[in-house]
């Protein structure tokens, strides 16, 4: 339990720190960002797969049409979700993305029910319920919708959707995501290469790193993530990933003074209560069903007892 919190919490601490990383790549356009994260990422998978000499899976995966049409799909939900995010960050923008990664646990929550045919209980739906309250208020007092929320949490919803239905691991399906966006990919750096609109060929021997170390940067929260995921409780883990958009705002607001006035201030209260209602209403019902558990399985003793 100890070892599976630390690794959640890692992950978190990671992916909310992040825009840190994307602000120091001043310079770098957004989308040739999301380019070396690509590619990076997947020489820094391959290495990985071949440190544990784990790549059984990739052949049967390759002969599967459904699979790679399954994982095709999600790798394009990645790719909007990552350049969503890097060029909020790049703009400006950190207060607005972290909002996307507040309501995603609760538009995830939405899908499996719209998907999954899941059923939701009436203090679940009133969170939902709430959390859209809010973010009509900031679409109401800000004049627009708050897209880059809306974006940043539709497409990683949707992608764990498919992840939750897919058939490979977190290794083995972000290494097939990322093998099918690398054609994409080192077409399109190359491109830039070609035509000197490649900011990576100009900058400096630091920046280059940077730009390398998109792969581990990419790869290594993922897979701490993937592990602690196996050793706590689900309810703990969805506790811990409140950690990253915390961290986000804070960047936002302390470090880099990104405008929140009141009326934001009130959509966010408005989501941060909607997300409280949601997890004291699984805690109320686990600790309702908790003594009809150790009823149930009393009897089961005695029975094979008997």
């Amino acid at each position: 339990m100890q070892i599976g919190i630390l690794y959640a919490l890692l992950a978190y601490l990671l992916w909310g720190l992040l825009p840190l990383y994307i602000k120091t790549l001043q310079g770098i356009a957004p989308l040739e960002i999301l380019l070396h994260r690509m590619v990076w990422s997947l020489v820094f998978l391959a290495l990985v797969l071949s440190w544990r000499r784990n790549w059984a899976w990739l052949g049967a995966a390759l002969g599967r049409p459904r699979v790679l049409a399954v994982f095709a799909i999600s790798a394009l939900l990645l790719c909007g979700n990552w350049f969503t995010y890097i060029w909020s960050v790049d703009a400006g923008r950190v207060v607005d993305a972290s909002l996307g990664y507040f309501i995603n646990p609760l538009v995830s929550v939405l899908l499996g029910v719209l998907f999954l045919h899941e059923r939701l209980r009436p203090g679940q739906w009133a969170s939902i319920g709430l959390a859209a309250a809010g973010v009509g208020w900031l679409t109401i007092s800000a004049g627009q919708l708050p897209w880059i929320a809306l974006v940043l949490a539709g497409t990683f919803g949707g992608y764990g959707l498919l992840r939750k239905m897919a058939p490979l691991g977190a290794l083995e399906g972000l290494s097939l995501e990322t093998l099918l966006l690398f054609p994409l990919a080192g077409l399109a750096l190359w491109y830039l290469f070609q035509h000197g609109q490649a900011g990576f060929a100009g900058a400096g021997t630091g920046m280059q790193a940077l730009l390398v170390l998109a792969g581990p940067i990419t790869a290594v929260p993922l897979l701490l993530f993937a592990a602690g995921a196996r050793r706590i409780p689900l309810s703990l883990l969805g506790l811990l990933q409140y950690t990253g958009p915390t961290l986000q705002l804070l960047l936002g607001v302390w470090l880099w003074h990104e405008p929140f006035p009141p009326a934001k201030q009130v959509g966010f209260g408005m989501i941060w209560l909607s997300l409280a209602l949601y997890a004291a209403e699984g805690f109320w019902m686990a600790r309702r069903s908790m003594p009809r558990k150790i009823h149930a399985t009393n009897q089961a003793v005695e029975t094979q007892s008997e």
